[in-house]
C-alpha cells in the first residue's frame, strides 16, 4: 500500500505569527472515498521547533457550520478538520485533535480494537494546545494548531517518523458532505490506519 509522504522541517523561530508559512510546502486534501479532487480545496502544512509542532489548514470555505460550543462535543457531526497522531505506528492507539470553523477543540487517546471498533477517550486534554481560526479574504478559512511537545508527545529528533492523517468534513447549505483526507481511506471512516500517512522530522 502506498501512502503519503512529508518531510516536516524544523524551524528556529516558535512564534506563530513569525512561522514563514508560504515557503512551507502543503499537502492537498482530496475526497477520502475516491481520492479525486474535491469542491472547496484544503491545504495543509506542517513544521516543527525545540518546543512545539506547527499545523496549518487553509479552507476554501463559501459556507461554514458548527453548532457545538464546549471542549470535546462531537464536532465531526458538522464542518470541523482533524489531525490524527500515531506516534507509535502500530495503529491501536493515537491521538485524535479537531477544531471547528468557530475554534471549538475536540482532543482525545483513540483505542482501536482488532475489531475496527474505536473508543475515545475525551477526558485527556492536551496541555497548553494552542488554535486559531481566521477568516482570509483572499484564501478562505485558516486554521492554525500549536501541540507543544510533552508527555502526550514527546519531542521528535532527526529521522523520527509517526503515522499521521489530516482530515476536513465541510458541509454545504443543502446538508450534503464531503469528507477530505491527506491519506484517502476508500470509505467514509478516518480511523483506518493503515492509511495514515507518514510524517517525517527533518532539519
Amino acid at each position: 500500500m502506498n501512502v503519503p509522504i512529508y518531510l516536516c522541517k524544523q524551524l528556529v523561530t516558535d512564534q506563530s505569527a513569525s512561522i514563514p508559512w508560504d515557503q512551507i510546502a502543503p499537502v492537498l486534501l482530496v475526497d477520502t472515498v475516491t481520492g479525486s479532487l474535491v469542491k472547496e480545496p484544503t491545504e495543509v502544512r506542517a513544521c516543527w521547533t525545540t518546543e512545539a509542532w506547527h499545523i496549518q489548514f487553509r479552507c476554501k470555505d463559501s459556507y461554514a457550520i458548527s453548532h457545538y460550543e464546549n471542549r470535546d462535543d462531537p464536532l465531526y457531526e458538522q464542518d470541523v478538520v482533524e489531525v490524527f497522531i500515531d506516534m507509535v505506528g502500530e495503529g491501536g492507539r493515537y491521538i485524535e485533535i479537531e477544531v471547528s470553523p468557530f475554534n471549538v477543540i475536540f482532543d482525545a487517546w483513540i483505542e482501536r480494537g482488532e475489531d475496527g471498533r474505536t473508543e475515545a477517550d475525551t477526558s485527556w486534554n492536551m496541555e497548553q494546545l494552542e488554535t486559531s481560526v481566521v477568516l482570509e479574504e483572499s484564501y478562505g478559512r485558516i486554521y492554525e494548531l500549536r501541540l507543544p511537545w510533552g508527555d502526550s508527545a514527546p519531542a521528535p529528533v532527526e529521522g523520527t517518523e509517526w503515522r499521521v492523517n489530516f482530515y476536513r468534513i465541510d458541509e454545504q447549505p443543502d446538508g450534503t458532505r464531503e469528507y477530505q483526507a491527506w491519506g484517502p481511506t476508500g470509505e467514509v471512516n478516518f480511523h483506518i490506519p493503515s492509511y495514515f500517512g507518514r510524517m517525517q522530522f527533518v532539519i
